[in-house]
This record gives C-alpha cells, structure tokens and sequence, in this order.
C-alpha cells in the first residue's frame, strides 16, 4: 500500500476478524516501509518484513517512544500535533496527526456505536486542566462534539461550577438528553459543591486527578460521583493521545472497543507472548485510525479481556508516569 486515501473507507465499517487481520497487516506493511521510527524498532528486534503473516507476529511499539522520536509517516504532511498532559517537568507524548478527518470520522461513529447521534444531547464539557493547556486531542474531540450537538446549551466549563449546575438542573427537567463529560477530579469538585438529582443524563469520567486530589479506586470514585448526581453508573473513555481511537464503558469500569480498534493481552514477562480471555497482563491496542503514525502501541496498562470480548483496566505498571487521559482504577 502507497496511497492512504481510502483508508476510512475500509476500516470505518463492521469488520469481521478476518478482514481486521488484513487490515492489520496491511498498515504493518505500509509503517514498516513509511514510518522511520517504527521500521527502526522493528529491524532492532530482527523483524523481516517478509515473515510476518499473523498479528501475533506484528512488534508493538512502546508508548514512551512517543516522548522522544516523531512517530509518522516519512515527509507527510502534520496538520496537528496532539500532546499528552503532564506535571511540571515531566515529558509528554507527541502524536503528530496528518488527516483530522480520520479522527474526526473515527470518534464520531464510534460514540454513536454506543450511544445515540450526538445531535441528540447537550453536550457539556467540564475540563478545565485540559483547556489550560494547548494540544489536547480530549478538547478537540469535545469541542467537535459540542459543535455537532447544535444545541444552545452546550459548551466548555472551566471553573464555572455554578453555571453548570444551573444548566444541568434545568436540561435534567426538560427530559432532554444530555452529556456531561468530565475530568475526574473536576466532577468531583462539582459533586461536593452541586449534589444534584439528573436525569437522561450521562455521566461520563476521562480519568486524571492531576495532583488535584487522593487517588481514588474506581469504586469508590464511581459510587461517590452516583451518589452526588443520582445515577446509576458513572460511564468512562479510554483513549490517550498516542491513539485516534476511544473505548466506552457503560458502567462497572468494562469497555468495549469499535471494530477497528483491537485490545490484546501480552504476558508481563514476555512481550511477544500473549494471554487468552480473563488472564491479566500488559494492554497491548490496535488502532487501525493511526494509520499515519503507528498502529500498534504497547501501553502501560494493565488489564484483561473478558469472555464476551470486552475489556477490564486494571492498573498501571509500576515506575510509568501518571497520565492524566487514564482512568484511575483499582
């Protein structure tokens, strides 16, 4: 493959197992060739080009390599640069973006996957550390949402807790849908200070206290948040800023992937091994819209898959830092 252009096309769709493999391999062949870094690692660790002909066969490539070296295809064009949220000091990733597009088209039919057209809510977005900073792939993905939203109410909050309450309150008894899309030690700030019955509304955390607050297991933090807001179950977004792709949970800290986007299991001690259903390890992602850096990402979490397919986080590996777009769990 030497031309990307269609590449939504193929990989926006319902696809089988069969035809996610040939996919996979046929962006593993294009990094392989195109993306300097990820060839680099590859012929490190002995990779032929010519020998890999399964998945289970493909390198991943660690996600602190995105810290140090520019992760894209040879002399493309970046039409933006994503970077990852940090303290003071600390590195942070850079994710250099050549189609918004594609993340524009990925993160829009994989919300409706699982929830409903987004023109159907309010869409508020409390993410006030993220707006402070420039680059973040969460407030762009927000920002485009509450565009497509077309509704009046919808927007970013910053520290105007009050404002959002009043707006919650008032979309809670208008029976009209809404999403209240938050960082997690904002909502928390939120929940103390406007405890609030909701209803048709979504709560929906994106990890990070930012030094802000404890750390919290993700039960505690859930059953805090439903308590102050009256739901049922708090909903999460697994994505970072090395991916185009997001996971949703609904509930219970258990995500479901879209279909071009894959969560693989690799054994802790053994990176090219890789473990099957309900047995923990490093997560290992798929993600077939980055196909202009690079698809195959070797994360610093830790979970596992379930017999139904979907996927439980479970924690970090020590000593890796403390990402902010990470749910915290327990």
């Amino acid at each position: 493959m030497t031309d990307t252009s269609d590449w939504s096309a193929k990989i926006f769709t319902e696809l089988s197992e069969s035809d996610f493999e040939t996919l996979a391999l046929e962006a593993f062949r294009f990094q392989f060739q195109h993306v300097q870094i990820y060839r680099d690692y590859c012929q490190n660790l002995r990779i032929n080009l010519t020998e890999v002909h399964t998945i289970g066969q493909i390198p991943f490539l660690p996600i602190g390599i995105f810290k140090k070296h520019e992760v894209k295809v040879d002399n493309r064009h970046v039409e933006t640069i994503f970077t990852s949220s940090g303290t003071t000091g600390m590195e942070t990733s850079r994710h250099f973006v050549s189609d918004l597009s594609i993340y524009e088209t990925g993160f829009l039919k994989a919300f409706e996957r699982f929830y409903d057209p987004v023109g159907d809510y309010c869409t508020l977005a409390l993410l006030p550390s993220y707006l402070e900073r420039q680059g973040s792939s969460l407030v762009y993905m927000a920002g485009k949402l509450i565009q497509w939203s077309n509704h009046p109410e919808s927007g970013f909050y910053l520290n105007n807790y009050q404002e959002l309450a009043t707006v919650l309150e008032k979309q809670s008894k208008s029976g009209k849908k809404t999403l209240l899309l938050g960082v997690t030690y904002a909502l928390l700030d939120l929940a103390e200070m406007y405890p609030i019955e909701l209803s048709n509304t979504i709560v929906m955390e994106t990890g990070g206290m930012k030094g802000r607050r404890r750390e919290m297991i993700r039960e505690e933090l859930h059953q805090t948040l439903c308590t102050a807001f009256g739901v049922a179950s708090i909903h999460s977004e697994y994505g970072m800023t090395e991916l185009l792709s997001q996971a949703y949970s609904k509930g219970d800290g258990i995500f479901n992937s879209p279909p071009w986007m894959k969560i693989m299991i690799r054994d802790t001690y053994d990176p090219f091994q890789y473990l099957p259903k309900e047995k923990s390890g490093g997560i290992n992602v798929i993600d077939l819209a980055n196909i202009h850096s690079c698809c195959f990402i070797e994360t610093q979490d830790i979970g596992k898959i379930l017999p139904d397919g979907s996927f439980a986080i479970l924690g970090r590996f020590d000593q890796s830092d403390i990402r902010g777009c990470n749910l915290m769990v327990g």
